[in-house]
């Protein structure tokens, strides 16, 4: 007796399924959040991890921080892919000027952006107590009072500060995600259309390309001494790192060099950067269920500049 029907039948199955096998495909990087042309989540396969205190994840966004001990002190690693930086990394600023101590709070920033829901303090600023100008700035000190740090300062695509011959350190996002600046022209980096850009001091930069960039140890104070700490880190377009040492009494932080010193072990990295610390430090998170309000899960005890904020 022929088998024929029966191979026939076969081969009409094994055409169906190959007809199906792309629309499954696609469907699955709906579900996922990725497509063809992102990086995956996660990249580069992390080497340090640790079971996650929160994760959020949608079509467009996932996040997860883990908590866990280094060198006796408590950190949280935020991990976070996002489809589109350009769209989703939002700023917002504490108004410049008398009411900065009353508008500088973390979370009515956060609250400020529309869909947020993980944002971080970001860049230094300028106050009575924290005068320090970095070099080249021209005027005093007064001139600059209740404002961020940066020779160049642009939110949502406006720039509300142009020092010009000053050159920009910093973080910018354009079109390219995150980008690192080390003494970019300011008219360079506003050639790049940037939307957002954060600043503190020159030498906050870590490490960029596999390369040690922080100052050798005992020539700066500020990545020699235990504090609580804010960092960044880019992996690719879509993926970034954050490290946070929250302000506790019963902690006195962590350097700069041994926060470096962890992200050589356990990462790959375009770039690391340190933003403001000390009673800065904050990470805030929303969950994704209804109504949920923003979670204040490394507490600052002081007001921010501004906030690097991630959206839907």
């Amino acid at each position: 007796m022929s088998n024929k029907p029966a191979v026939r039948r076969l081969l009409c199955l094994l055409a169906a399924l190959v007809l199906l096998l792309p629309a499954a495909r696609a469907e699955e990087d709906v579900l996922t959040g990725f497509t063809a042309e992102d990086e995956e989540y996660p990249p580069a396969e992390y080497a340090f991890d640790k079971k996650d205190s929160v994760r959020y994840e949608s079509d467009t966004l996932i996040w997860s921080i883990e908590s866990f001990t280094l060198d006796g002190v408590l950190c949280l690693l935020t991990k976070v892919w996002v489809r589109d930086p350009a769209r989703q990394i939002r700023k917002a600023n504490a108004p410049w000027g008398e009411n900065w101590g009353r508008e500088a709070n973390p979370r009515k920033l956060t609250a400020k952006i529309p869909g947020a829901v993980l944002s971080t303090n970001a860049s230094g600023y300028i106050t009575k107590a924290y005068p320090d100008l970095p070099e080249g700035y021209p005027g005093e000190s007064s001139d600059y009072f209740n404002t961020t740090l940066g020779s160049l300062v642009v939110t949502d695509g406006e720039v509300l500060r142009n020092l010009e011959g000053v050159p920009f350190h910093g973080l910018a996002l354009t079109d390219a995600g995150i980008t690192l600046h080390r003494g970019t022209a300011n008219d360079t980096v506003l050639a790049m259309d940037p939307k957002q850009t954060w600043a503190f001091f020159e030498q906050c930069v870590l490490q960029e390309g596999g390369v040690d960039t922080l100052p050798e140890q005992g020539t700066w104070e500020l990545a020699d001494t235990r504090y609580p700490r804010a960092v960044i880190a880019r992996v690719n377009r879509n993926n970034y790192l954050m490290l946070h040492v929250p302000n506790r009494t019963d902690s006195s932080g962590l350097s700069l060099h041994r926060i470096n010193t962890f992200f050589f072990t356990h990462f790959e990295t375009e770039w690391v950067y340190n933003l403001d610390g000390g009673y800065s430090a904050t990470l805030i998170y929303r969950q994704k269920k209804k109504n949920a309000g923003l979670t204040l899960l490394a507490p600052n005890r002081q007001q921010v500049a501004d906030i690097l904020c991630f959206t839907e």
